[in-house]
């Protein structure tokens, strides 16, 4: 589970995000949306401890996060290209990866032969260095690189941008697929209102660093929120 209390993020005197209270328990399909500038990605780092708050904290699994690792092992991330190691093809940063979570060659084999659709061959076998894959490509390494270490938690921001319409459904089957399978927890944010209510339960909307809606997914939730964000 994860527990946010009185969490606050300021930058030079100016909020930015104040969370008072928040849990997402574990296998929920967790929605962030908002416009630019909402909090979702601060949100999110301070999550993963990448940023620390000026007040309040974070737990997962009664672990505050910061300065702390044990959450680490059964968490898995990908927010954006500075997370790779773009000298690298992408099995090098795939063996890299799966070392750091004690995986065999034959573990990270045999875990990339199910994510060749997902690839859609574009990827493995290219012997190109991950900086001269589109942007696109790349974020597909990220989102796999994050799963390698088989984690609980799975948090990804704004997985859908860049990806061109079949990889974007094959992501979208994909993870429903592990949410059913694995009762894993994701924290997915996304400006495509579509794509996050397709596979997310719960949607809460950020403005201005606020919590302003907290839905449970059903038949109406997209069309609430296009009128939400329509005004």
């Amino acid at each position: 589970m994860i527990q946010v209390t009185n969490l606050q993020k300021a930058y030079n005197g100016v909020t930015v995000l104040n969370i008072q209270g928040l849990k997402i328990p574990q296998g929920e399909s967790f929605g962030l949306v908002g416009n630019n500038g909402a909090g979702k990605t601060t949100f999110f780092r301070l999550i993963l401890d990448l940023i620390e708050p000026s007040n309040g904290e974070v737990q997962i699994d009664d672990h505050t996060v910061m300065r702390n690792d044990e959450w680490k092992k059964t968490t898995g991330s990908f927010l954006d290209e500075g997370f790779l190691i773009d000298f690298l093809i992408p099995e090098e940063y795939f063996n890299f990866v799966g070392k750091l979570y004690h995986k065999t060659d034959g573990d990270i084999t045999e875990f990339l032969e199910t994510m060749k659709d997902f690839f859609n061959g574009e990827v493995l076998g290219s012997k190109k260095l991950i900086r001269d894959f589109s942007k696109g490509n790349q974020k597909k390494i990220g989102i796999v690189a994050a799963l390698l270490g088989d984690p609980k938690i799975l948090i990804l921001d704004e997985p859908f941008t860049a990806l061109d319409p079949s990889s974007q459904i094959r992501l979208k089957r994909f993870l429903n697929d592990l949410q059913l399978k694995f009762n894993m927890t994701m924290l997915i944010s996304s400006h495509d209102l579509n794509h996050v209510t397709e596979v997310c339960k719960r949607i809460v909307v950020l403005e201005k660093g606020l919590i302003v809606k907290d839905l449970q997914t059903n038949a109406d939730t997209l069309k609430e929120l296009e009128a939400y964000f329509a005004v």
